[in-house]
C-alpha cells in the first residue's frame, strides 16, 4: 500500500529522494519517526564544539544559508558573511538569510532497509521476524525559529518544530535492542499526521561582555554568544539535542542509523514513543568545557505516549559534564578538535522490577513473568554514560561510548540495554575529490544484567524483546555507510548492519540488514 503523506514538504521531499534512489523497491509500509536531526556534510566547521546537539552540529559547517557563520568581526558584520555564503558549495536546496532574526528550514529523510532468512529455530512475540522482509520509513520536519533579541547578551529564541512520518521498520521494530533504523518506533499504531515535534524557549543569559562566534543552526539562532553563559531551555524538545551528542555519530539522516550507535543505549532518557518529553535545561558554557542538568516527563507506561505530569513523583533528571579536548590530544597534533562527555541520570517512574516478576512465576503465581504485574510508583533507574571524539587528520574521525544502568527495573522509555561499549569512526572523501562525501564504520556490543537474562528467559516479554525463551549472548552489531553528496541538499547512502545474537539470543542468528537512504535538505 503506498503511503500518502499529509505534509506536503515530507511528501514532495521524499518522493523526489526515493524516486532517484529507490526506483523498483516496492513493500513500502508505514511507520512513525523517533527524533529527527539534520546533516554535518562536512568536517571541521569552526566552532565545532560550541554547540551541544545533533541538529547544530549538524548544520555549523553549512555556510551557504542555513548556517552561514560570520567568521570575520569587523564593521561589515552579517553581510560579510552573506556574501561568504555565496562563494560556498551549495548543501541545501536553497539558501537561507544568516541576518534574519527568523529561522525557516526543513529536512526529509527516507530510509529502506531489507534482510533475508537467518538461522532461527524458534520465534516469539516480540522477535525479529525469520523471513525475507522489506521495509521503509519517511520522516519530514519543518523547523521554525525567531530571536526576540539578537546576538545580545541576552538572547531569546522561540523555537517551533512540525513532523509528520511514515513507514515501518523491520519487524516493527521488535526483536532488537539494537534496532536498525532511528527513524522509526515500537507503535505502528501512531497517527501519521503532522505533530508538534519542539516548541521551546532558549534563553541565553551573559555572564561578560565578550562574544564569540556561534555557527547558527534551528535550535541556536545567533551568531553572536557571550564567551561565558548561562543557557535555558524549556518547553517540549527530546533530550538528545542537547545530551549525549557526538558529531560522529548522533545523526540517522547523514550518518549510522542504529539506535545504539546514534546514542547511548544504556541511557534511559525520558520520552514518548516518538522520542520527546516536556523538559527544562540549565547549562553553564565556558570556553572548553560545559555542564548541564535537565529534569524531564516520564511517559505513564513503558514506551507510552502519554507523559506523567506529577513530576515530583514521576521524572528522569539528567546531568553531564563536557570538557572540549579529547582522549587523544597529548598524542595528536594540538589543533585537532576532540571532546569528553561525562553522563548521569536518574529516573523515577511507575516501573515493574525483573527479579520480583521472576520470582512470581516460579512461585507459581503467574503463567509467564509479567513486568506488569509488578509495577510501582517510586520505583528508581539510574545509569552513566561515557562520551568521546577525535579528529585524527584532516579526513578521519574516531568516537566511542560506554554505558550503564543497573538493570533492576523494567527499561521504560529507549530501549533494553543494560550495558553497552561502541567504537567506530568515520572519514570524508577528500582524498579522491568528494568532500561532501563520508564513509563510516561503528561495532557496538549490547548487554543486559542477569535478572532481566531471565525474565526473558522464561517468556517475559519487554516493549521490544521477548523470543519466548533466551539462550543469553551479548548482542553484537558491526555498521557501515557510504554517504553520497548528489547535488546541492540531496544525499544518498548505501549501508549494512551484521547482528549477531538479535535480541541476546544465541538460538538465533545471524542476520545482515541492507539499507538504502535519501536525504533532501531544503
Amino acid at each position: 500500500m503506498l503511503f500518502r503523506n499529509p505534509n506536503p514538504l515530507g511528501s514532495a521531499a521524499a518522493g523526489l529522494a526515493c524516486a532517484f534512489l529507490l526506483t523498483g523497491i516496492y513493500g513500502v509500509a508505514q511507520s512513525c519517526s523517533r527524533v529527527p536531526s539534520a546533516p554535518e556534510p562536512r568536517l571541521r566547521p569552526q566552532g565545532w564544539y560550541q554547540s551541544g546537539n545533533p541538529i547544530q552540529l549538524a548544520y555549523q559547517p553549512l555556510r551557504t544559508g542555513f548556517s552561514a557563520v560570520i567568521d570575520a568581526a569587523g564593521p561589515e558584520g552579517d553581510a560579510a558573511g552573506d556574501r561568504q555564503a555565496e562563494t560556498e558549495p551549495a548543501l541545501t536546496m536553497a539558501p537561507h538569510s544568516a541576518s534574519a532574526r527568523y529561522w525557516v528550514s526543513g529536512q526529509a529523510n527516507s530510509i529502506f532497509q531489507a534482510h533475508g532468512y537467518f538461522h532461527s529455530p524458534y520465534q516469539g512475540t516480540n522477535s525479529l521476524i525469520d523471513d525475507l522482509e522489506t521495509k521503509a520509513s519517511e520522516v519530514g520536519t519543518l523547523y521554525l525559529g525567531y530571536q526576540l533579541r539578537p546576538n545580545s547578551r541576552y538572547n531569546t529564541d522561540l523555537i517551533v518544530d512540525f513532523e509528520n512520518a511514515g513507514g515501518r521498520g523491520i519487524s516493527q521494530a521488535l526483536g532488537l535492542a539494537g534496532a536498525t533504523n532511528l527513524d522509526v518506533v515500537r507503535n505502528p499504531n501512531l497517527s501519521s499526521a503532522p505533530y508538534l515535534a519542539r516548541g521551546e524557549i532558549h534563553q541565553t543569559i551573559g555572564l561578560t561582555d565578550e562574544m564569540v562566534d556561534q555557527d547558527r543552526g534551528p535550535l541556536a539562532l545567533a551568531t553572536k554568544m557571550p564567551a561565558r553563559r548561562f543557557e535555558i531551555r524549556i518547553g517540549k524538545m527530546t533530550l538528545p539535542d542537547t545530551f549525549d551528542v557526538n558529531s560522529v555519530g548522533s545523526d540517522s539522516h547523514l550518518q549510522f542509523t542504529n539506535w545504539t550507535i546514534d546514542n547511548n543505549g544504556a541511557w534511559d532518557y525520558a520520552a514518548d514513543t516518538r522520542g520527546y518529553t516536556v523538559a527544562g535545561i540549565l547549562e553553564y558554557d565556558d570556553k572548553v568545557w560545559s555542564a548541564r542538568y535537565a529534569i524531564a516527563a516520564m511517559p505513564t507506561v513503558a514506551n507510552g505516549m502519554d507523559l506523567d505530569w506529577a513530576i515530583s513523583r514521576a521524572n528522569g533528571q539528567n546531568g553531564e559534564f563536557e570538557l572540549r579536548k579529547g582522549l587523544l590530544a597529548p598524542f595528536v597534533k594540538s589543533k585537532r578538535e576532540g571532546a569528553i562527555r561525562i553522563l548521569s541520570y536518574v529516573n523515577h517512574a511507575h516501573m515493574g522490577d525483573y527479579r520480583a516478576s521472576v520470582e512470581q512465576y516460579l512461585a507459581g503465581r503467574i503463567a509467564r513473568p509479567s513486568i506488569i504485574a509488578t509495577e510501582r510508583f517510586g520505583a528508581v533507574k539510574y545509569g552513566f554514560g561515557f562520551n568521546t571524539e577525535q579528529e585524527v587528520t584532516d579526513s578521519l574521525r574516531l568516537f566511542g561510548r560506554f554505558g550503564w544502568n543497573d538493570d533492576r527495573n523494567e527499561s521504560f522509555a529507549y530501549t533494553e540495554v543494560a550495558q553497552t561499549v561502541l567504537f567506530g569512526g568515520d572519514y570524508n572523501g577528500h582524498d579522491w575529490r568528494r568532500p561532501n562525501d563520508k564513509v563510516g564504520v561503528a561495532f557496538v556490543s549490547n548487554a543486559i544484567k542477569r535478572d532481566h537474562q531471565n525474565y526473558l528467559h522464561y517468556g517475559g516479554l519487554g516493549f521490544l524483546l521477548g523470543d519466548g525463551n533466551l539462550n543469553y549472548g551479548r548482542e553484537n552489531i558491526l555498521e557501515w555507510y557510504y554517504n553520497v553528496h548528489i547535488w546541492r541538499g540531496l544525499y544518498g547512502m548505501l549501508g549494512g548492519t551484521e547482528i549477531a545474537n538479535p535480541g541476546y539470543n544465541r538460538d538465533r542468528g545471524p542476520v545482515y540488514v541492507s539499507t538504502v537512504r535519501a536525504h533532501i535538505d531544503f
